[in-house]
Order: C-alpha cells, then structure tokens, then sequence
C-alpha cells in the first residue's frame, strides 16, 4: 500500500467490506462459540460426521486436511517472516554508532560506483549506488558473495544469530500461553503507535513533505482498471487483518462466550485500516523529503518491497539531524510490528496442536514451544544465506499469493 496513489483506497476499501470483514468476523465468532483452534474446529462445526462411521472418518481426514493446511501456511510464513524481523533486528544493533554505518562510502563493503546523495544529484545518468543500498546489499545480504542462486551458499553468522534472537523474544512470549503473549503484545501493539506519531510528526516538518503526501492522496484513476491492484489490494487486506492463519480462531477460542465479536470485528477491522492509512503518511511525507534533496520527482524514489524500509527509508533517516535517534526509534518500531504479527501465526499452530493432542502437548506446552520454534529457526536458515534476498523474496510472493487463493477456496 505505501507504494500505491490514492486510488488504491477505492479496491482497498471494497477488499475490506466484501471479503476482509466478513471472513474475519466469521473467525472470531466461529473460534469463539467453539472454543477451538485450527484443527478441532472442522469436527464440530460439522456435527453430521455423527451419522456413520464411514462418513465420520471421511469428514475427520478432511477436516484434518484444512486444519493443517492452515498450520502449513503459517510455518510457511513463519520461516521468511522471522528473517524480516532478524535484518531490521541487524540494522537496530548497527545504529547504536555515532554515525550511521550507511552515510559513508568508505566502508569495507563500499565499492568504487557508491555515491553520496548530492554526488547523485547532480548527475542523474551516472550508473551509481547509495551506500544505503550498499549497506543491505552487501553488508547486511552480503550477495556479492553468491555463487549464483542455483548455490545458496553458507550461512552469514551475524544475521542467524539476529534470527536466534528473534526466536528466543518469541519464545518467551508463548512459552506459557495466552497470559504470557498478552503481556508481550501490550509492549509489542502500543509502541508502534507512539512511534509512528513521532514519526509522521517528524516527517511533517520536512521540505518536501507535502509533495509527497500529494502524491500519495492525489488519485491515479487508470490503475482501477489494471487486475494487479485489486489482487494487491486483496493479498493487502487479508495479510493485514490475518483471516485463514487460524490466528483469530486460536485467539478468539480463549474469549468469554457472551463476548460482543462482532463489535470487536468492526473496531479490530477499522483500526488496522486506519493505522495503514496513517503510515501512508509517515512513509509518503519521508519520500517527498528524499524527492527534494535529490530533485527528483516522488515516483521515481519510491520503491517496493524490503527496498522501501531498508534502503530508502534509512537513507533518508541518514540525512536528519539527530540521525542515530531516528533509526533506532523506526527499527525498533519495525522489529515490535513484526512480532505482534508473528505471535499469532506461531500461537495459532500451537492452540491447534495443543487442542487436537491435549494429553501430551497441552500438559508440556514449555516444551512443546521450544521443540516447535527450535524446528521453525532450523528451517529458516537458509534463509540467512547469502541468496537470502531472492530465497526470501521467492518465499513471500508465494506465500501470499496461495494465502489469497486459499482464502478463496477456503470461504
């Protein structure tokens, strides 16, 4: 969304009502007057399974196919996401310098094409790179050392130990259940608010700002008409709002019977779509201050994907006065996004296991957590390669296309 004009609110907002609402009020009552995750649910929303043995076990094999189809998604998601959270983990413990390692051109890293930003500026044909764009590229990915993608070659140990400690917060945010995660999610849900606040108040007073923050709500009618926006759009919202994870199921299993769902439903929906619209803001007014310094128009500067948080994003916090205090501040709002997310993708494979083998899972839940996340961490290593860029890359357009459709299938 932070890369797309004003008109994308249009199949933004009618993703939302006719299939990102609906689908996530359905969760929340379904795992609330079931009290069951992801795996146990299907049985008992299916009660005909009663009427012969035969069907019974048809049904049972069905349901168990959907339930972990959900936990699969979720380990699948899992595995890139965490590394996501690790490279913005990288870049926090990069920051605490007295200057930014990704405002120079004499580093290590740098290579003889590294250009400042007004050595770029003043010749806009120059085949050059930012030490920005240096700094993730080669310091952090470290993909110059590749042998191709067909060789995923070895693990960088700095970036698997960011991706360990990674696991080890979200460890000890679910080792103990709802009461331990709603403890973590009160630090990891409110802060990004007060960041972000800080943020846009910051990118407000910039030159610049209100160029970009034009272009954002200035609305480009001709992108209704391309396919891709509505799929984005689609992929936008149901990654947001998180329905076909099993994470509303898992937390809404744990809800007083009698709990209002369906107001929780609306407010839950209307506060993630207002917080995107507000980071808009943040992202678009930073965008048009890097438009400025480099005289160029806002189109041309945005990027998608990592590339806008780690490259562009940055870069424009180097040129700030009081530079170190505004990457610390934007990673460590990053890093507590990205485990409120993973929290309920992880809690939603862990509720549904725990329902589906109480016995022995629910009863050693410690274990089980620490078995689970130990598993997760060794799949998602070669992600840290030095191809992890295009692994990782790969791993997510794939995710949340077959998120979208399994979605489709799934309602």
């Amino acid at each position: 969304m932070c890369v797309e004009t004003g008109a994308f609110l249009i199949p933004y907002l009618v993703m939302l009502v006719f299939g990102g609402f609906p689908l996530f009020y359905l969760e929340l009552a379904l795992g609330q007057y079931y009290r069951s995750g992801c795996l146990t649910l299907w049985t008992k929303l299916c009660p005909v399974v009663k009427v012969t043995k035969h069907l019974k076990r048809f049904i049972r094999r069905f349901r168990t196919g959907i339930g972990y189809a959900i936990c699969f998604i979720d380990l699948y998601v899992a595995m890139y996401y965490n590394t996501i959270i690790a490279w913005a983990v990288y870049y926090l413990f990069s920051s605490f310098t007295s200057e930014l390692p990704w405002t120079r051109c004499d580093n290590d890293w740098n290579t003889p094409t590294c250009r400042l930003l007004h050595q770029r500026g003043y010749n806009s044909s120059m085949n050059a790179t930012s030490p920005a764009q240096e700094f993730f590229e080669r310091n952090l990915l470290e993909q110059h050392r590749a042998n191709g993608i067909q060789s995923i070659g070895p693990i960088k140990l700095s970036l698997a130990l960011c991706l360990l400690f990674v696991f080890l917060l979200v460890y000890f945010s679910l080792w103990k259940g709802v009461k331990s995660a709603g403890k973590a999610v009160w630090i990891t849900a409110t802060m990004p608010y007060f960041v972000l606040t800080i943020l846009l108040i910051r990118g407000i007073t910039l030159q610049g700002s209100m160029v970009g923050i034009k272009y954002y709500l200035y609305p480009q009618w001709d992108k209704l008409l391309e396919f891709d926006v509505w799929i984005d759009a689609a992929t936008q919202i149901f990654f947001s709002l998180g329905p076909g994870f099993g994470t509303l199921l898992a937390f809404s299993s744990y809800n007083k019977f009698n709990n209002n769902c369906y107001r929780d439903a609306i407010f839950t929906s209307g506060v993630n779509c207002f917080t995107s619209f507000i980071a808009g803001f943040v992202i678009f007014s930073v965008l048009g201050y890097m438009a400025h310094v480099l005289d160029k128009d806002v189109s041309t500067v945005a990027a998608d994907g990592p590339g806008l948080v780690f490259i562009v994003y940055p870069e424009a916090i180097a040129t700030m006065q009081g530079s170190v205090f505004w990457s610390i501040l934007f990673f460590v709002m990053l890093i507590t996004l990205g485990l409120d997310s993973t929290f309920g993708g992880l809690e939603a494979i862990i509720t549904g296991l725990c329902d589906e083998y109480p016995n022995v899972l629910r009863k050693n839940r410690e274990i089980f957590v620490a078995v689970l996340i130990l598993m997760i961490y060794l799949c998602a290593l070669p992600t840290t390669t030095f191809v992890s860029a295009r692994f990782n890359y790969n791993l997510i357009s794939s995710a949340r296309r077959s998120q979208f459709f399994f979605k489709i299938d799934h309602s």
